[in-house]
């Protein structure tokens, strides 16, 4: 027998003495019982890619993706509630990509926002292996309705994606592949993140690239590098940090698998090696400008704010419910998390219990005690530099201590390490339950017992974890001044619109109509990752969230925030022409909001004229003190 035909039969059982069917498992294991090297060497007939139960998979997915975005479809004048802000980031991402579509725009880097400095799209989760293919539905429907499309085919194709790559590659049982999936697509994590991460969510080439890693061992390096280069590249641009925390956990794996097989298998590490070069390669290759760009561009950054490298995963989280599961408490759930997008954790002791009971029941894979150690390494990275329980810091340091300052990690989330674990349980269920199934099918005797077992485990564990809908609330409206085009009137290339309060992560309504405009109306300030700009320490590009501190956007956010209206000087006055010729206002706009009235009184006593009502907003055309440099501003004639 070859060696590849022994590599089979290995890959075909995760117990040694249990016979299994076709397909072929990816996952390499250490030895294989005889009978299971016989059946290998019998031809196989070659199953149909599509049965009706694939058919009923693959409208599960859909149908409970349907059901988790549908108060985003069935109110198109709703946002989500927990995450309004990367909802309108994401709605603006996705009208840059229309553009990139329609007028070839550089898709790197976009001034369209936060004039004059503009915003690094690498550096932003730019998502344009998605926004191009949605191009078409964003200028058909607009970018609100792309991001609904984008959300729901996010959830769908992810599931689908795990379907078929674990009911072709790992197990036989449509059923195992089935569940498996399920909990790799709607698992806690990845329901939290729908809330307003769609590019987290976007998951459907994980499974691929999982797939196609343990296929260089086949030998074929410039086949399989390539199809994995191309699965690579698709991902970058997608979200970076899933791609890398895949990378993590592949590389761990196919590591210490390596040293497991080195004797029987010693071909076997040369052929992945040279499949590796060529997918790394060619990847690096093609990314090398693009990561130029996000690392070193204009409005590059170096690493995350201080207080998001802090950001761990409760140890107590681990065993609770997320305020989406249907066991969920909410209270509970906020104070054992950042916010609600960042409930990475919150497994429940159900499936805890059953991660640890599949690792004994079937400790005599290799594979399997890899793929635990693989999640306990992430949920150790996701703990963060100092570890809490229970909402307590326990002052104990967590491996991540010596790690969140290295490069590229400087730029993690440590909580999001636990959203990996997900896959990883997701195909220990698919395991556990195609042993049980084939044990089902073996030993008669058995039947009834392994049945109940696998029912009751599987179920005591999911059920409580079935998501519920996404929470939405009413959007502000557009207003007209927006809608109708009336803004044109005072922008061009010369100018912008300045909103009061400029846009941030509390107000991020300007990118929503931004992109409604199809970027043609270019806004100051953003909400975006962007280079601290710091003039007491000049090195310091930690990222912040929106551009650094002007007089006036602080002054119009410390209002808005309800605190007092300060005195108006001439200094103030000053202070405020220079920011809207920094800006290049051509005018400045005010919608009904929360203290509106504050900031219409105080803008009317910097600016020293009295707005007008046009299309639902106050607008102040500023074009006259922009373009005049002997302008001056006075206080308002009060004789």
């Amino acid at each position: 027998m070859t060696d590849t035909e022994d590599l089979d039969a290995e890959l075909r059982a995760l117990d040694t003495g249990v016979e299994t069917a076709a397909p072929v498992s990816v996952l390499p294991e250490v030895e294989a019982a005889p009978e299971l090297e016989r059946e290998a060497a019998r031809p196989r007939r070659r199953p149909r890619w599509l049965n009706w139960r694939d058919v009923l998979a693959i409208a599960t997915f859909i149908a409970v993706a349907l059901y988790l975005t549908s108060p985003l479809w069935l109110n198109l004048d709703h946002e989500s509630l927990d995450d309004p802000q990367d909802q309108a980031f994401f709605e603006w991402m996705l009208a840059h990509g229309a553009r990139v579509f329609t007028d070839g725009v550089y898709p790197f880097f976009s001034d369209r926002m936060n004039y004059p400095d503009g915003v690094n799209m690498m550096a932003n989760t730019s998502v344009l292996a998605v926004s191009l293919p949605l191009a078409p539905v964003t200028l058909l429907f607009g970018p609100h309705v792309t991001y609904n499309v984008f959300l729901t085919l996010a959830l769908a194709f992810t599931g689908i994606s795990w379907y078929f790559v674990l009911s072709r590659q790992f197990v036989s049982s449509r059923l195992a592949a089935w569940v498996g999936a399920l909990f790799c697509t709607f698992a806690p994590s990845m329901v939290s993140h729908a809330g307003g991460h769609p590019n987290i969510v976007s998951q459907f080439l994980v499974p691929l690239i999982i797939w196609r890693t343990l296929r260089l061992r086949d030998g074929r390096a410039l086949r399989n590098g390539l199809i994995l280069s191309g699965l690579l590249i698709w991902q970058a641009f997608i979200n970076l940090e899933i791609l890398f925390m895949t990378a993590v956990g592949l590389g761990f794996f196919c590591a210490v698998m390596a040293v497991v097989r080195r004797k029987r298998h010693p071909g076997e590490v040369r052929g992945f090696v040279r499949g590796l070069l060529v997918a790394g390669s060619v990847t690096l290759a093609v990314l090398a400008y693009p990561l130029s760009v996000q690392f070193f561009g204009p409005q590059s950054y170096h690493g995350l704010p201080q207080f998001v490298r802090n950001f761990g995963a409760d140890l107590g989280s681990f065993t609770a419910y997320s305020s989406r599961s249907l066991a969920g408490n909410s209270v509970l759930a906020e104070r054992l998390s950042q916010n609600a997008q960042e409930e990475n954790a919150f497994f429940g002791w159900g499936l805890v219990i059953l991660f640890f009971g599949l690792l004994v029941w079937m400790r005599r894979s290799a594979a399997v005690l890899m793929l635990g150690a693989v999640a306990l390494l992430f949920g150790a990275m996701s703990l963060g530099p100092r570890i809490f329980l229970n909402g307590i810091n326990t002052g104990v340091p967590g491996i991540w201590a010596v790690l969140h300052s290295v490069p590229v990690l400087n730029s993690a989330v440590p909580t999001r390490w636990a959203m990996a674990i997900a896959p990883v349980v997701g195909i220990l269920i698919a395991l556990g339950v195609q042993r049980a199934t084939e044990l089902i099918r073996t030993q008669p005797s058995a039947r009834g017992p392994v049945r109940v077992a696998m029912i009751t485990a599987v179920a005591m564990a999911l059920v409580p974890l079935a998501p519920t809908p996404l929470a939405t609330k009413k959007m502000a409206p557009t207003p007209e001044f927006v809608t109708s085009g009336a803004w044109k009137q005072y922008v061009d290339d010369n100018h912008t619109v300045v909103t009061l309060p400029l846009p941030d992560s509390s107000y991020p309504d300007p990118l929503r109509w931004s992109a409604l405009t199809g970027q043609d109306m270019r806004i100051a300030s953003a909400y975006a990752l962007l280079p601290n700009q710091n003039p007491l320490n000049p090195s310091d590009r930690t990222a912040i969230f929106s551009p650094p501190w002007r007089p006036t956007s602080g002054l119009i956010a410390s209002i808005r925030q309800g605190n007092p209206i300060p005195e108006i000087t001439d200094t103030r006055r000053e202070m405020t022409l220079a920011d809207l010729r920094y800006w290049k206002a051509g005018v400045v706009m005010l919608t009904p909001q929360v203290r509106d009235v504050e900031m219409l009184r105080a803008m009317i006593d910097l600016l020293g004229f009295e707005p007008t009502w046009t299309g639902g907003a106050w607008i102040w055309d500023v074009r006259h003190l922009v373009d005049d440099p002997n302008a001056v501003l006075t206080g308002p004639d009060i004789s």
